[in-house]
């Protein structure tokens, strides 16, 4: 099995290094390309005015000077060698991809672009900042993530699905079981804008996340998280919402 893996960290993020652990306990054949600098927050992007620099780093390694929907349409069609990839895996993310996130998340971008390609991907995350002051858990990930790909591939899904995983911030034998949710949407929102001035006096703004947990429903991938499950969310590119569709024919027809 030939597998092509991505992230939205860049090329020398921690997470990286363990989806490559992953990946080899799966196959011989890993093809890594990943943006050269973090990229958080790109969503869907591919670079359209200006020119793509791709840096070989290593034998099957590359650094890409794009997003991760650049690293996975080039890796695909130009740098993977021998045909393309049976499987792309993206991440794993520093940091939880749950809820709306997902909308803005590079992680995910990137294992959209490889559906969008016709090859089957999968995203994974490792939440953080739930245990305060410790360390994040890589470890965690990548203790379960080998036999979780396995069990996703040996259940294929529709060719339109990617698969987005989250594990828990918490030890390996503390996470509590595996859990298929639906993307849950937080009841309030978690953007921070902290508004600054330099030394000429002008405004600039850093735009984060606070840690405020919310109080999701059952089955969703938030409480999946804070109840430390893996979350696995089967998520598709068609954000219609077909059930006003019916009205909405109505009143555009009458």
């Amino acid at each position: 099995m030939r597998i092509l893996i991505s992230n939205d960290d860049g090329i020398h993020a921690p997470g990286l290094a363990v989806l490559e652990a992953i990946a080899h306990r799966l196959s011989d054949d890993v093809w890594v390309v990943a943006p050269e600098v973090e990229r958080s927050g790109a969503s869907r992007a591919v670079t359209l005015t200006e020119p793509v620099r791709v840096r070989t780093i290593g034998p099957r390694r590359f650094a890409c000077s794009g997003t991760p929907s650049d690293c996975v349409l080039l890796g695909i069609d130009e740098l993977v060698a021998g045909g393309k990839p049976d499987l792309v895996l993206s991440g794993v993310n520093r940091g939880q991809n749950l809820a709306e996130d997902t909308s803005v998340s590079g992680t995910v971008a990137a294992a959209v672009q490889a559906m969008q390609l016709g090859i089957p991907a999968i995203a994974l995350s490792q939440a953080v900042h739930f245990r305060v002051g410790q360390p994040i858990a890589w470890h965690t990930a990548q203790t379960h993530g080998p036999g979780l790909v396995q069990k996703l591939l040996a259940a294929p899904w529709p060719s339109g699905v990617v698969m987005n995983v989250n594990f828990p911030d918490c030890e390996p034998e503390d996470v509590t079981g595996i859990e298929a949710t639906f993307q849950g949407f937080r009841d309030e929102s978690i953007h921070q804008i902290d508004r600054r001035a330099d030394l000429r006096g002008n405004d600039y703004y850093w735009i984060g996340y606070r840690g405020k947990l919310s109080k999701p429903p059952a089955g969703s991938d938030l409480l999946a998280i804070y109840e430390n499950r893996i979350s696995v969310s089967p998520l598709h590119i068609d954000m219609t919402e077909h059930g006003v569709l019916p009205d909405l024919r109505r009143v555009l027809q009458a």
